[in-house]
């Protein structure tokens, strides 16, 4: 996570102390002693948050905080002042400043608005980067998500085995996503534009299996839970697969104790080692934590958009319950999850009792509001019309459920 911070202020004695504070809590500081100064640091990628002082010569801190927006809207601009009033506030808040502190602020505030920043900044560039990938990445990059190196390296294997050509096996836990990285590996192929076909191993005979092969001539077909597949079928696709004139790629889609199912007889040695020349294993969610957040995130977008809904804030607090969690149904139980929380039913504690009605009112109440704020950009007076509040009676409950609408800026 980027702990870069851009401090612009033309006092040299503040700028050095601020500096020093900054590095002392593990910030990677960078000052400036003016808007010109600062200028060419602010960058639509610029991967922090910057915090300005308003009074400057030339150039003021409202100033760098229209230009900065002018670069990226969603970058997160602090400002400071030893001269704050309410209108300086007002305006500050309204032309879209993160935050505003007034000189002198005890260092611990100053930390925690940076910290709540950053957070956003990071939130921001990793939606982008996901993006990116879905759009202008290759199949394997648009469609297997983490930044882990298993993450990286299962995206290798999945291009190295489109790449030969050859029949692929794929293993990987319950629930991990063997016929995403069947599709992954078709589209990254050279049969991309040939037919795809994903079947039930299980379903599939004897005199299923040679139709069905040359309806996919000249594609991929996916049979998922090849274990499943009896005895007989599995000799008629062995005999298939060393037909020379079969122009099919096979994916095979297994479980991590296929090996022991050979072992015991369960699986035909012959047809495993034929797939198992190219395999590729996908890492259970438990072995690449780092990987989760990034899923997630990818789920509830993609769960927003299908719901038609706003989604939610992710906050650091949800990201640690997730990577807390053991997850046994990997990427699907994590799908689902992401689904449940776009649509607001948060799963209990382990033993927890249901909650009653007061709570569930309180829970649509809190969800209201912050969806008022998300929608408004945090600007409150327009997220109390939306809701048809009396201003005062808005920003009572705002402290009921200590919300503050400037962590939704």
């Amino acid at each position: 996570m980027t702990r870069r911070v851009l401090l612009v202020d033309d006092d040299a004695a503040v700028r050095e102390a601020l500096g020093q504070t900054l590095e002392l809590n593990d910030f990677d500081a960078v000052t400036a002693g003016s808007f010109v100064e600062a200028k060419d640091l602010i960058t639509a990628d610029f991967a922090g948050v910057i915090v300005s002082d308003i009074r400057m010569p030339g150039r003021d801190g409202f100033h760098l905080l229209g230009y900065a927006h002018e670069q990226d809207p969603d970058l997160p601009v602090i400002l400071l002042t030893g001269e704050g009033d309410i209108p300086m506030t007002v305006r500050a808040m309204r032309e879209g400043a993160f935050n505003f502190l007034e000189k002198p602020c005890a260092p611990s505030d100053l930390v925690a608005v940076i910290e709540r920043g950053l957070r956003a900044r990071n939130l921001v560039l990793d939606n982008r980067r996901l993006r990116e990938e879905r759009e202008s990445g290759d199949p394997a990059a648009r469609m297997l998500f983490g930044k882990s190196d298993l993450a990286e390296a299962l995206r290798a294997k999945a291009r190295a085995a489109a790449g030969s050509g050859a029949d692929v096996l794929i293993t990987g836990p319950r629930g991990s996503g063997v016929s995403k990285v069947a599709e992954a590996i078709h589209l990254c192929s050279l049969r991309a534009k040939g037919p795809f076909e994903k079947r039930a191993a299980q379903t599939l005979g004897r005199h299923d299996l040679g139709p069905l092969v040359q309806h996919c001539a000249g594609g991929t077909l996916f049979l998922d839970r090849i274990a499943d597949m009896s005895m007989d079928g599995q000799l008629a696709l062995f005999d298939l697969l060393e037909a020379a004139d079969t122009d099919v790629c096979v994916i095979a889609g297994g479980t991590d104790d296929m090996a022991k199912q050979v072992q015991d007889g369960q699986f035909l040695a012959d047809l495993y080692y034929r797939l198992s020349v190219m395999e590729v294993r996908i890492p259970a969610l438990s072995e690449r934590p780092e990987d989760i957040p990034v899923l997630f995130r990818h789920y509830v977008e993609q769960a927003a958009e299908q719901a038609g809904l706003t989604a939610p804030e992710i906050t650091s607090d949800v990201v640690a319950g997730l990577v807390a969690r053991e997850w046994p149904g990997n990427a699907r139980a994590l799908m689902s999850t992401a689904m449940r929380f776009v649509l607001g039913l948060a799963e209990p504690e382990e033993g927890a009792a249901e909650p009653g009605l007061t709570e569930r009112l309180a829970q649509v109440e809190r969800s209201l509001l912050t969806e008022a704020l998300r929608t408004s950009k945090g600007q409150a007076s327009a997220a109390a019309k939306a809701l048809k509040l009396p201003r005062k009676t808005f920003y009572d409950k705002l402290t009921k459920y200590s919300i503050r609408p400037e962590d939704y800026r």
